[in-house]
């Protein structure tokens, strides 16, 4: 697993075009995204109180977009805990891999665009968080 820590997840302002009739963010390239998108999915309907992610990736790279209404990203480097708030559709938090993340407190209606480095691949996935702690701690691969 590749050794990332909490001050490696950021924040990333997307760009912002204004229209008279609304505006429209751009995430078409690395300019805007430090990766090359490789899949994106979108989580909605979250039933209240019900939380989403709680895993770790060995490789892959993602970055979360608040579409509409808010939800917070707990992330953990296994020894550092921190919270971001994404209620901006025009913020992107760039989640690289060796990162636990656990998205909570959705709002009503709130939509979580994902864009990641790769496609699905099941192998990538730590979602024992006693298991992602050894690895994080040690820096061996699963």
């Amino acid at each position: 697993m590749k050794r990332a820590t909490i001050s490696d997840c950021r924040i990333i302002e997307l760009p912002k075009v204004h229209f008279k009739a609304g505006n429209m963010s751009i995430a078409d390239g690395v300019d805007e995204v430090p990766f090359r998108v490789a899949r994106a999915f979108w989580i909605y309907d979250i039933p209240a109180g019900e939380s989403r992610g709680a895993h770790a990736h060995h490789e892959c790279h993602q970055f979360m977009i608040a579409g509409s209404g808010s939800f917070e990203v707990e992330v953990d480097d296994g020894r550092e805990k921190k919270t971001f708030y994404l209620n901006r559709p025009f913020y992107g938090l760039h989640l690289p891999p060796g990162i636990w993340a656990h998205e909570l407190n959705f709002s009503a209606g709130a939509i979580c665009i994902v864009l990641t480095s790769h496609p699905y691949e099941d192998e990538d996935y730590i979602t024992d968080y006693d298991e992602y702690r050894r690895l994080a701690l040690s820096g061996e691969r699963h």
